[in-house]
């Protein structure tokens, strides 16, 4: 038996405090990021989260790519140069960059920025917590909800809301509800 290839994914997470009252523009230009960098080859997503225990000047993005060649050609490019400088205008310092391969971008803490992710059977276990539910309901209840689609495009739409759910709702309540199992050392 062949042991099944790491997942070559990336996610990137990019840490930022707006200088005071700059909170609106960075926002807009992130808008703008957000649309730039979704149209580049090979991302996967990109999500904005804005602290509001910590301080609201906060931001936390959440960039993934499907492997690190699409993450270098992404960086590299005169584009990205210039969507740098224009955000560190409105930014107090560098940002926090982190690069994680695999299941890790799932396992992140937006308080602890500097967090090694969790063991990969600890995150392989809360993965199948969040992927079991979802891949055992929604394909029959968008079958019996979507009769006349074609089964292919019926099974489009529901893997995409699988792995967006995942990603946005699922992954991320059910870290901080195992936060303290999956980072004893926190």
């Amino acid at each position: 038996m062949t042991p099944q290839p790491e997942d070559p994914s990336v996610t990137v997470v990019v840490r930022r405090r707006t200088k005071p009252g700059c909170e609106v523009d960075f926002e807009d230009a992130m808008r703008e990021f957000i649309a730039f960098a979704l149209s580049f080859p090979g991302n996967r997503g990109i999500h904005v989260l804005r602290s509001e225990q910590a301080n609201p000047r906060d931001y936390t993005v959440v960039d993934r790519f499907v492997d690190m060649d699409a993450r270098r050609a992404f960086t590299a490019t005169e584009s990205y140069k210039e969507w740098m400088v224009r955000l560190r205008a409105l930014t107090e310092e560098d940002p926090h960059i982190e690069e994680m391969g695999g299941l890790s971008g799932w396992f992140t803490l937006p308080d602890k920025p500097h967090a090694h992710p969790p063991p990969k059977p600890k995150m392989a276990l809360v993965t199948f917590l969040g992927v079991y539910p979802l891949t055992s309901v929604l394909p029959s209840f968008f079958a019996k909800l979507l009769p006349a689609w074609h089964p292919l495009l019926r099974n489009v739409l529901v893997t995409g809301l699988i792995v967006a759910l995942l990603t946005w709702v699922v992954m991320p309540n059910l870290t901080k509800l195992f936060r303290r199992w999956l980072f004893p050392a926190i």
